[in-house]
């Protein structure tokens, strides 16, 4: 059995353990949250090396991408350095590769038709394949880098600007603290509902789940939220808020759905390789022979 941990700086809370079949192989999937200590964070990439398969890093990216650059959140990359042994990925590979292929298939298997949607990302540094297909489909998309990210009341609807912003504030604000720009520990079940006009006039929400959860209204009716991961809590509320449907990029487990983080390492454990030696396509490949599709929940029928 191959052996998965994904090391979280969100809520312990939400700590779970699940087996999946992949390829053939059962790969046991285990979250552990640090409850935004940086300190416990770390220690378990060096308690845990060489032990495991794969490292997940949970509430938290080690790198956000705009155009063809990467950046490095220097707090996070100190953070891991103790994992010598065992690989650690963010689930920017799948990012890059399996949230722009969701994109596709959405407009491909006519669940939305991009070019009639009104649409909300909430990051594009931080969810860039989705950002740079939604950027070729959709001819209104508001990227919420500088309204969720730096509380600026300032909506990017350019993907052409987001990359001239990145380029210019990316390098100073991966080198501040990465809480500054993302909820951690408690704060991820906390809600502070920003911006509400704007998600008032967007038909369909993209994005990370806990920062729509965060930020959202309390009610969106009709919209199609699109996401990496969901508790079945997080699909009551979603519910209860009057959302159409949810479409998630990553498989249900247990009537659940696991972060990329924790998807990309169970496909490096499976692959037995190192993040930087498997390609693009190798990883489409890879989740195209054990059947991966986006898949949607209807919550209103």
């Amino acid at each position: 059995m191959r052996r998965v941990v994904s090391i979280s700086l969100g809520s312990s809370k939400r700590n779970k353990e699940s087996e999946i079949q992949l390829g053939g192989q059962t790969i046991h999937l285990e979250r552990r949250g640090t409850d935004g200590d940086m300190v416990a964070f770390a220690r378990l990439f060096s308690e845990l090396d060489g032990k495991v398969d794969a490292f997940g890093i949970g509430g938290a990216d080690l790198y956000l991408v705009s155009g063809e650059k990467r950046y490095t959140f220097h707090e996070i990359a100190r953070a891991v350095r103790g994992a010598v042994k065992t690989p650690v990925v963010d689930g920017s590979g799948l990012k890059h590769t399996l949230e722009r292929e969701t994109i596709g298939f959405i407009q491909r298997e006519g669940l939305l038709d991009f070019a009639q949607q009104r649409v909300l990302l909430m990051s594009a540094v931080d969810r860039y394949g989705m950002a740079q297909a939604l950027s070729k489909l959709c001819p209104d998309v508001i990227y919420g880098d500088l309204l969720f990210g730096l509380g600026l009341n300032l909506p990017v609807r350019s993907y052409k600007t987001v990359e001239r912003l990145a380029g210019l504030m990316l390098p100073v604000i991966t080198r501040l603290p990465f809480k500054w720009f993302y909820p951690t520990g408690e704060k991820q079940d906390s809600r502070s509902p920003k911006f509400q006009k704007i998600f008032a006039d967007r038909t369909v929400i993209a994005g990370d789940s806990l920062f729509i959860l965060r930020y959202a209204p309390d009610l969106m009716p009709g919209v199609t939220v699109i996401t990496q991961s969901v508790r079945e809590a997080n699909i009551k509320w979603f519910r209860q808020a009057g959302v159409r449907q949810i479409i998630t990029t990553t498989p249900i487990v247990n009537g659940e759905t696991f972060a990329t983080n924790v998807m990309e390492a169970a496909l490096v454990a499976l692959l037995g390789k190192r993040p930087e030696e498997i390609s693009e396509a190798e990883m489409m490949a890879t989740l195209t022979s054990v059947g991966w599709k986006p898949n949607v929940i209807d919550l209103q029928s």
